[in-house]
């Protein structure tokens, strides 16, 4: 059942927001939107990009959700799903703020998005609160906060990976990749969080240890992530993104999805946070589809319930399809972006229902999860000139509406903000669609 509006104003030093009262209910000074003007769930989708636009429009079908709110969304979140979704300008890197607003608003069921807010504890703060979180709690989200971490994980519990060292030290990195054979490749990931750019794949040795300087001397990912490197052989093969809901105990696999890291055509250029992806991804057959869910994603969960953290929430494993077997590269603790965008257009069954009985602990009561039979999707990226290094912001974007007029078009946005009406650049990745 709905609870009702929350009468209750917290602090502005605890929340960092005033409502006043319009009408029957409060409208929230964020949002543009008040308790009591919908029927349903009120859900938040915390964070701000394509992958967060696509969440919240989906979550915005179900007929169980009242009122989507996205902190602090984007220019094209806003008003979306006709009316349904709306922006909340929420300090969402304070859990105490979170917390506040959620039970203020009567928030049923939190969305974490991006990383760094489950790293730092806020499915915790959330759960604590008695609110429910579709997300990982801070310890469970440390398999993408570290990735030494991460490996040390999967070896000692029988998961697929490449072979590798994690050291804090420059100097024994370097003398570790000068004792390699020259024919060894290796690639060279920064330990911590690097908003998906910390993986270097050097040809030499002689670049493998100016990526070392890069990560570690230089600290070019930031102090944090530069702090502990991984040292790992160089995979070879296909690569596919799988992605997975699970309760802590049980899981459901969505269909493979690959995307493309590059800037340039024909695979060149600089890595990115993903200039497209198409889904489902044909390289990953049904049976080694079904091989990767006993060996990697249900082994996984299995171990982390296992040692104490119980994973809750979307568990993406990016994987490398070696002629051994598939070999798991990493973890996310969340949706993957570009990906989210093609994947949640294949899914049929409601996303709600699947995150709250995720978040409740029990992924089964959510009853067949489906996706649409014989469909595919593909997304890219339009992005400012310049990306993924200095760029432009400000550049007037027109022509969406426009876009979306096809049949199975929809245009996500992420790096992009609204004023007096108008669409501008507010970032490098701009559209996905």
């Amino acid at each position: 059942s709905l609870p009702a509006p929350s009468t209750e104003r917290p602090t502005a030093a605890a929340s960092g927001w005033r409502a006043r009262v319009r009408g029957a209910g409060r409208l929230c000074q964020l949002c543009d939107w008040a308790p009591g003007m919908e029927n349903g769930a009120r859900v938040l989708v915390v964070g701000s990009g394509g992958r967060e636009h696509a969440l919240a429009w989906k979550l915005a079908q179900s007929p169980r959700v009242g009122a989507v709110l996205v902190a602090p969304g984007n220019g094209g979140t806003a008003g979306d799903a006709g009316g349904k979704v709306h922006n909340a300008a929420l300090d969402v890197s304070k859990n105490d703020v979170v917390v506040s607003f959620c039970r203020a608003e009567g928030v049923e069921l939190v969305c974490v998005g991006p990383e760094i807010p489950l790293v730092n504890g806020l499915g915790d703060a959330l759960r604590e609160a008695g609110i429910l979180c579709f997300g990982p709690s801070a310890a469970a989200a440390r398999l993408e906060g570290s990735k030494a971490f991460s490996k040390d994980f999967m070896v000692r519990n029988g998961v697929p990976t490449a072979e590798h060292k994690a050291f804090s030290d420059f100097h024994a990195a370097k003398a570790y990749v000068l004792g390699l054979p020259e024919s060894h490749k290796v690639v060279v990931k920064a330990s911590g969080l690097a908003a998906g750019k910390g993986v270097i794949l050097p040809e030499t040795h002689e670049e493998a240890i100016a990526a070392l300087e890069q990560i570690m001397v230089a600290k070019e990912f930031g102090e944090e992530a530069g702090a502990e490197v991984v040292v790992e052989e160089l995979l070879e093969g296909p690569e596919a993104s799988v992605f997975a809901f699970s309760d802590g105990k049980s899981v459901h696999l969505l269909p493979a999805a690959q995307d493309h890291k590059r800037i340039f055509d024909g695979d060149l250029g600089p890595n990115t946070g993903g200039m497209g992806a198409y889904c489902p991804a044909p390289v990953l057959t049904p049976d080694l589809e079904a091989l990767v869910r006993e060996t990697v994603v249900q082994r996984s969960v299995d171990a982390a319930a296992a040692e104490g953290f119980p994973f809750v929430g979307l568990l993406y494993c990016g994987l490398m399809l070696t002629p051994q077997g598939p070999k798991l590269l990493e973890y996310n603790c969340r949706f993957g972006d570009p990906e989210t965008q093609a994947v949640l257009m294949l899914l049929e069954t409601d996303l709600y229902k699947i995150m709250h009985a995720c978040a409740s602990g029990n992924l089964a009561s959510a009853g067949p999860i489906r996706c649409f039979p014989n469909s595919s999707a593909a997304t890219v990226v339009l992005a400012s000139a310049g990306y993924p290094g200095s760029y432009p912001k400000g550049a007037k974007i027109t022509g969406v509406e426009e876009a979306q007029i096809s049949a199975g078009v929809k245009i996500f946005h992420a790096g992009t903000v609204r004023k007096d009406g108008d669409l501008f650049t507010a970032g490098g990745r701009g559209l996905g669609g």
